[in-house]
């Protein structure tokens, strides 16, 4: 079911939309994560140092830190905030505030007569969060504060996770819609698809019909599709009535020349000569017109009971040739005993003339097999068919190639299925099924 093929163009677009979704939520996620993360970095060493500058005008006042306040030496500081206030100190001008991200440190100026305050960011997940903070209050000592950032950073979180979960029900929306709106598309390409197998199986009327359509790039194709068959249909139909045309003519002119031979001598060997190459032309007049008739579809056939067994061997008798006739399990098949008769007369005088003995007729069930222990049908017989008027190749002697064409176009008549072959140990060899599934095979 093409719904549910993996590979279909449907779940290819889905795929692309999807692809673009997820990219577009990944830069607004980053761009959001980044943001929000930056912002709570900014509320939390405010906050710090809020406390900062009132514990150190608590100790100004008092000589005393609040409780919550540590009161450290230098060496007791966290190398970052003890290194950036050095620096700070070392300097003979204010700095700007300097922010680094690898360490989340901030030095800043203090209120004129303070010190310079340093907050640093101390993230070690999944154990700690921590805003510190320190101010000089005296030679070697500094009121150090901790906060806790695991508030902002449980925010954070939270926020990731739902640009998550948005993400993924937009998908469930997004992929499910654009297979949707794919649809007619797909329906459309779907019916180009079954008009041009028309096509090829010699519907030339079919069309897939471009009316009414937006002009897109598949009503492009559409319409493509349908002016190469109008164009093929018009080559075919002129070939057909040339080739009928031509036969038709042929015939008044031959009917003479086969009148005229009846008056020559029996015993001239030029008048037999004569007479040989006249049935010859006849042959192939009457082949082209049988061929005329069934390009024109013009041909029905007329179904009856019929042991094929029997009707195999007596039509090989009547050829006159050298050919082995054996039967397996004979079956009595429905159809046109005529129609058969062509395309067995046809597949024998082939291997008699085109391959070598012996040449073996084989009846199994409803299939019947011609063999001959000549060169073979030539490589691109097989791939292709019998063409018109083209042997194959010169290794199998000389003809006009309409007999196998004949045969092909009168086993569809018949709904049956002839297949061409080459033996393992050498020779042609010509398959006609008339079981009924032949032709779906």
């Amino acid at each position: 079911m093409d719904f549910l093929n993996p590979r279909a163009l449907r779940w290819k677009i889905a795929a692309l939309a999807a692809a673009a979704c997820c990219a577009v939520a990944a830069v607004v996620g980053f761009l959001v994560h980044d943001a929000t993360r930056e912002r709570g970095l900014r509320v939390g060493a405010d906050r710090t140092l809020t406390r900062l500058i009132a514990a150190e005008r608590e100790y100004d006042r008092t000589g005393r830190a609040p409780a919550d306040i540590d009161v450290r030496s230098r060496d007791e500081l966290p190398e970052p905030l003890a290194r950036d206030l050095a620096t700070f100190a070392g300097t003979e001008t204010e700095p700007e505030p300097d922010t680094e991200p690898e360490t989340g440190a901030v030095t800043e100026p203090g209120p004129p007569d303070t010190g310079p305050y340093a907050t640093w960011y101390d993230a070690d997940p999944p154990d700690w969060f921590w805003m510190w903070g320190a101010v000089a209050v005296a030679d070697d000592r500094f009121l150090v504060v901790r906060d806790d950032m695991s508030t902002e950073v449980r925010s954070l979180q939270l926020l990731d996770r739902s640009i998550v979960k948005s993400v993924l029900a937009a998908l469930l929306f997004v992929v499910p819609l654009a297979a949707l709106a794919t649809e007619p598309i797909n329906r459309r390409l779907r019916h180009g698809a079954r008009t041009a197998r028309r096509i090829a199986d010699g519907d030339l009327d079919a069309r897939i019909g471009t009316a009414g359509r937006a002009r897109d790039e598949v009503t492009e194709m559409a319409s493509a599709v349908d002016d190469m068959a109008a164009a093929l249909q018009s080559k075919l139909e002129n070939e057909r009535r040339f080739t009928a045309d031509v036969a038709h003519e042929l015939r008044t002119p031959l009917m003479g020349l086969v009148t005229a031979a009846g008056l020559l001598p029996e015993d001239d060997e030029a008048a037999g000569l004569v007479r040989d190459r006249l049935r010859a032309l006849n042959a192939l007049v009457e082949d082209l017109l049988e061929i005329s008739r069934l390009d024109a579809g013009a041909e029905r056939a007329r179904l009856d009971p019929v042991p094929l067994g029997e009707l195999v061997a007596d039509v090989v008798r009547r050829t006159g040739t050298d050919t082995r006739v054996g039967t397996v399990d004979a079956e009595v098949v429905e159809t046109d005993p005529r129609r058969v008769e062509r395309i067995v007369v046809n597949l024998v005088t082939n291997a008699h003339r085109h391959g070598a003995a012996p040449v073996e007729v084989t009846v199994t069930g409803a299939r019947i097999t011609v063999r001959d222990h000549g060169p073979g049908f030539p490589a691109d017989l097989l791939e292709r068919g019998p063409q018109r008027f083209r042997t194959g190749a010169s290794e199998r002697g000389r003809g006009h190639g309409l007999g196998l064409t004949v045969a092909q176009g009168q086993s569809e008549v018949l709904g049956a299925r002839l297949t061409f072959t080459n033996a393992p140990g050498g020779g042609a060899v010509a398959t006609l099924d008339l079981t009924p599934h032949a032709s779906a095979a």
